[in-house]
């Protein structure tokens, strides 16, 4: 249980890190440092911005975790109602020597014929297919990124005034001319976009298309703020959050396993649920782990199909880098990424081979395994401190030292 906790955080390319980053550590800090910031100026403010904090952060955070997923889902039962298969990859139409539309129907149309069924109609009708899996994924994009970015903020904003308006007492007349402007909503301001890109990104995982969400989430909450100093606060809180979310772990990923490499000279680049495999430990105590002969694709493609119980292809299954089907043929509709494919196998070999080299298999397993998942809490550890701690108080920083005040400049009284 434990393992498989560390395992799905340790995972840079999935939303498990974010998850736990944003919603258990990064959100309370934030709303707890903006609080205290806030409170230097005075205590009214630090409630109007808590309040303003609580609400952005917890329902930008549901937003931006779910909403790409939820409109996938939504989406999804749309295709399927226009007679297609959503799990078909579009890069199969990018035919080459060993995988394409043309390529899988020809193989598979005896082991798979309900896939390959699914496949033949897809080529009858590209163009459609196209555009209907186009339109899924800027549908997963746009929609969260609006609320997100520019729907939300506006929503939030008007409370605060709305608040602030009844915490003074004005003339009547005065109180009606104050009433809260809507021309933001339709000042003609609008982002434009278009198909080509979309397709580009048709097939990138939720994480990825999280960090797009991410950048048209910053391009919302600079211009729906409501001065130019609030604009250039969360300019630097947006860009900051977009690199220590999506790029510092990775490198900080990279760097805790080298130091474990030449440190205790352990080769901790798998997963902690593949190191700690029984079977995968047993298999390299009595010589017996089965690899494609290659990394180039004939050898990979046919060592996948041919020995999908192997363990080299139930992890590589696991990890999502390969999908067989029920009856353990390899799934025609996807796409294998044979480059990623040929690393894990770089990786798992490495592994093996450094296990091999040890004098106790299994106590090195256990050793790489613990190590493993050190470096992974550490990595949580540190990012979450960058983004829970350092950045909030670099912000602040950063506004004191552009509005010569620490209380947020949004909430500045005009």
């Amino acid at each position: 249980m434990i393992t498989n906790i560390i395992s799905a955080i340790g995972n840079n390319r999935s939303v498990y890190p974010l998850i736990l980053r944003d919603c258990g550590i990064e959100v309370p800090s934030k709303i707890y440092i903006t609080r205290k910031e806030n409170l230097k100026e005075s205590k009214t403010k630090a409630n109007d911005a808590t309040r303003e904090k609580f609400i952005d952060e917890y329902a930008t955070s549901a937003l931006w975790l779910g909403g790409i997923p939820f409109v996938e889902k939504v989406y999804n039962k749309f295709i399927k109602r226009k007679g297609f298969s959503p799990d078909a990859d579009i890069k199969l139409f990018k035919e080459n020597e060993y995988q394409g539309i043309d390529y899988n129907i020809k193989k598979f149309k005896d082991t798979a014929a309900k896939e390959v069924a699914q496949l033949e109609k897809i080529k009858n009708n590209r163009a459609l297919f196209e555009k209907i899996i186009a339109g899924k994924f800027a549908a997963a994009i746009i929609i969260p990124t609006a609320l997100m970015g520019f729907v939300l903020p506006k929503l939030n904003f008007a409370l605060t005034r709305k608040i602030k308006e009844k915490r003074i007492e004005i003339p009547q007349k005065q109180a009606l001319n104050q009433k809260p402007s809507m021309t933001a909503f339709t000042s003609g301001k609008s982002v434009s976009f278009t198909g080509n890109w979309v397709s580009a990104i048709a097939n990138m995982k939720t994480v990825d298309k999280m960090a797009i969400t991410d950048g048209g989430l910053t391009v919302g909450r600079v211009s729906t703020s409501r001065n130019k100093d609030e604009a250039c606060v969360n300019a630097f809180r947006m860009i900051g959050s977009m690199i220590l979310n999506f790029v510092t772990p990775i490198y900080i990923a990279k760097f805790l396993d080298k130091c474990a490499n030449k440190a205790f000279g352990l080769n901790v680049n798998l997963d902690p649920l593949i190191m700690g495999d029984k079977e995968l430990v047993n298999a390299i105590k009595e010589n017996r782990v089965e690899l494609p002969k290659s990394n180039n694709a004939k050898d990979i493609f046919e060592f996948i199909d041919s020995k999908p119980q192997s363990l080299f292809s139930k992890f590589a299954s696991g990890q999502g880098k390969i999908t067989y089907l029920e009856n353990g043929i390899r799934d025609p509709r996807k796409y294998v990424d044979v480059k990623e494919l040929a690393k894990f196998k770089d990786e798992f070999e490495n592994f093996i081979k450094s296990a091999k080299e040890s004098s106790d298999i299994s106590k090195f397993v256990k050793k790489a395994k613990f190590v493993k998942g050190i470096n992974i809490l550490s990595n949580v550890a540190i990012s979450s401190a960058l983004l829970a701690v350092v950045l909030p108080k670099l912000q602040y920083g950063f506004n004191k030292l552009v509005t010569g005040s620490y209380s947020d400049p949004g909430l500045r009284d005009n």
